[in-house]
């Protein structure tokens, strides 16, 4: 019965002793409080009863979502930034020897961060310079996680909300910069049309032919669009030279 009773208790703590760690897992293991060098796993990981402890660390990539911030920007406008932080763990001993608690840690930075470098910029940047202001981001945080044996890997900027009367300003903005772009679009067609025009009444000037063609034509097209009698006044220069056709052929007849 003694013998009975002493493997039960032998198998208890074998049983105890063992660990098992998804491939994602790493164990810390503190031997008498100590931290054993190098993180452990994954797989069968074996503890000393009673000597050994171990600490569990997810190193996959960990989803942070940084809560509504009020930030006043470079030229004094109020807004309200949300972010979101993608890291994970790189180490999982420094993880949890030299911080109580390494998510909130980084919530808090990000927090501070966020505050600090968008206060930096101007609204217009904070809307159209996302790209360089997330990088920012990631350097000044990963700078400050990397002491944990956590690395930030992206930073996103999500929303910015800013005040109703800012958003119509912006608004307004928008509609006299579209209508600035089409008053000088039309310049610039008003301009090339008459450089064209310009360009085409010096070939006709150069060859009264093509511009006695160019009357016609003209006369062709007002005759098809109009039913109405249209007094067109006819050129001295045309008669001139119907009349020196029209003398040539009398000279040929006779």
């Amino acid at each position: 019965m003694t013998f009975l009773i002493i493997a039960i208790v032998v198998l208890g703590l074998a049983l105890a002793s063992v660990r098992i760690l998804d491939e994602w897992e790493r164990g810390v293991i503190l031997r008498l409080g100590r931290a054993l060098p190098g993180a452990k796993g994954p797989g069968i990981i074996v503890l000393i009863p009673l000597v050994d402890r171990m600490r569990r660390v997810d190193t996959r990539t960990i989803t942070l979502q940084v809560p509504p911030q009020d930030v006043i920007t470079r030229d004094n406008v109020s807004t309200r930034v949300t972010a979101v932080i993608l890291f994970r763990v790189v180490d999982a001993n420094a993880a949890i020897t030299r911080n109580v608690d390494f998510l909130y840690a980084t919530s808090q930075v990000a927090q501070t961060a966020l505050r600090s470098i968008l206060g930096q910029h101007t609204l217009d940047q904070l809307l159209g310079g996302r790209e360089e202001i997330n990088a920012r981001l990631q350097e000044v945080i990963d700078a400050q996680t990397a002491p944990w044996g956590v690395k930030v890997s992206v930073v996103e900027v999500k929303d910015v909300e800013i005040p109703e009367e800012m958003r119509q300003a912006l608004a307004k903005e928008a509609i006299a910069e579209r209508l600035r772009r089409a008053k000088v679009i039309a310049a610039e067609g008003e301009f090339q049309a008459s450089t064209r025009l310009a360009e085409a009444a010096d070939v006709m000037s150069a060859s009264p032919g093509a511009l006695q063609l160019r009357y016609l034509q003209t006369l062709v097209e007002i005759g098809a669009e109009s039913n109405t009698t249209t007094v067109f006044p006819i050129p001295m220069d045309l008669l001139d030279s119907v009349r020196t056709i029209a003398a040539g052929r009398s000279g040929a007849d006779h």
